[in-house]
């Protein structure tokens, strides 16, 4: 278990008073979620939910880098994502409308 957990409402470490998550929690996350970005993203955007409820003066800008901007830096590899095709058959042109010339 880390002591480096937040400490509500002000959103300090508790490990070294630093702003959560703070340097040492980010490097614990990464490892623990190594295999599983989606699922930090989703339990660091839970923890962005309750931070904007308890500090609404800080702008939300900052508290989403804070807590969410830092996982996509660029030094991290991104997760590699398949897209499905979206591709369309294109509309054919409506009789109506003029061609233009070319």
């Amino acid at each position: 278990m880390t002591t480096h957990g937040p400490v509500m409402p002000i959103w300090s470490c508790g490990g070294c008073d630093l702003p959560w998550p703070c340097p040492t929690r980010k490097r614990e996350l990464r490892a623990e979620y190594v295999d599983a970005p989606v699922s930090l993203a989703l339990y660091l955007s839970s923890s962005l939910v309750q931070a904007t409820e308890d500090m609404p003066w800080t702008p939300a800008g900052v508290l989403h880098h804070r807590f969410l901007g830092w996982t996509r830096e660029a030094d991290q590899p991104m997760p590699a994502v398949q897209h499905r095709s979206t591709a369309t058959v294109p509309a054919k042109p409506s009789r109506a409308a003029p061609r233009q010339a070319v």
